[in-house]
């Protein structure tokens, strides 16, 4: 049995992760962290995890994380980085689903985070944790960085075009919506029901964090910088979303047949029908990309849609991925769910 520990349990990644390993055959939940609500019994706060889990939150010094087999990072920007050198030197695997280890040069994390980092020296070993992109060194890795929820969207509707060098690389355009589950569990006024409700807007347009992540990773799948704008909205919905996808083509080939072979064997990625619009609500809950590839009016443009929950793909059912591929257990082992549907 894995043993685990979540740091940062109250947040939406937080009870999203206990809520899968709650199902997961070979993890037992051994410690939950949180400063805030040290000492209040975890089925308190989310009710819908009673009967699942006995355990209280307790305060990081008091959770004995090294006694654990691997530790995830539920937690705000600049906290893993402070903690998981001693948990790598106990033996632990780490699991960040912040941003501290997901770009490889410190300066230009620290430009896009304003603050310093305090483990540069672990960025060169840190694993970007997209399985169907990075599976076998996720396999072979002690820390995993968990990539975010728009660059698993955006990446894995771009890798194949990339791939196989058939678009232009210096115009790539990526327009993507998230639930306001995505900005997190804390008191926000854009995120208030009479705020977000009943609008869609854009934010971040002159430059959002997960910019560098994202073309950082893709200038791997073509082998060179890539041209990429990148505009994230926020859509009206608690979790889900939706990336359209922009490129122009260079080459002759047939789109679906690409997307299809490219995806064949993925689990977690599901390729559909010619012709199809993949849904949000196709996916919530589960940790599912649903794709859909057009040319539309027989052009030079392709375009893709790509739909995730950001909880889950987008954060912590891809965690969990990860975590059973660095365990050798089966990919998909607690993750085969059906999606919630209405």
């Amino acid at each position: 049995m894995i043993r685990a520990g979540i740091v940062g349990g109250t947040g939406y990644t937080g009870v999203e992760l206990l809520r899968l390993l709650a199902g997961h055959s070979e993890v037992q939940v051994t410690a939950i962290t949180s400063r805030g609500e040290a000492g209040l019994p975890v089925a308190q706060m989310f009710p819908s995890l009673r009967g699942y889990y006995d355990l209280q939150f307790c305060a990081p010094q008091d959770a004995m994380l090294e006694r654990c087999d691997v530790v995830f990072f539920a937690t705000p920007n600049g906290v893993a980085m402070h903690q998981a050198e001693a948990l790598l030197a106990a033996g632990v695997k780490v699991i960040d689903l912040s941003a501290d280890f997901r770009l490889r040069d410190a300066a230009v994390w620290e430009k896009w985070y304003g603050m310093e980092h305090a483990a540069p020296h672990l960025l060169d070993e840190a694993v970007y944790g997209l399985p169907e992109l990075k599976r076998d060194a996720i396999r072979k890795a002690r820390l995993v960085a968990n990539p975010g929820c728009y660059p698993t969207a955006v990446q894995l509707g771009f890798a194949p075009l990339l791939r196989e060098n058939v678009v232009d690389v210096r115009g790539l355009i990526a327009d993507a919506a998230s639930g306001t589950s995505g900005a997190g569990r804390k008191a926000q006024v854009h995120a208030l029901l009479a705020e977000a409700g009943d609008s869609f807007s854009a934010y971040g347009v002159a430059g959002h964090r997960h910019l560098p992540e994202i073309r950082q990773e893709l200038a791997q799948y073509c082998g060179e910088e890539v041209g990429l704008t990148f505009v994230p909205h926020l859509a009206p919905m608690v979790r889900g979303m939706h990336a359209t996808l922009y490129a122009r083509l260079t080459k002759e080939v047939d789109l679906q047949a690409l997307f299809e072979a490219h995806y064949a064997d993925e689990a977690c990625v599901d390729v559909m029908p010619a012709g199809s619009h993949p849904q949000t609500r196709t996916v919530r809950a589960v940790n599912l990309c649903r794709l859909a590839v057009f040319r539309p009016q027989g052009g030079d443009t392709v375009v893709v849609l790509s739909v995730i929950d950001n909880l889950v793909k987008g954060a912590a059912g891809q965690a969990v991925q990860n975590m059973n591929l660095m365990f050798g257990l089966k990919e998909s082992t607690g993750l085969d769910a059906v999606a919630v549907c209405p």
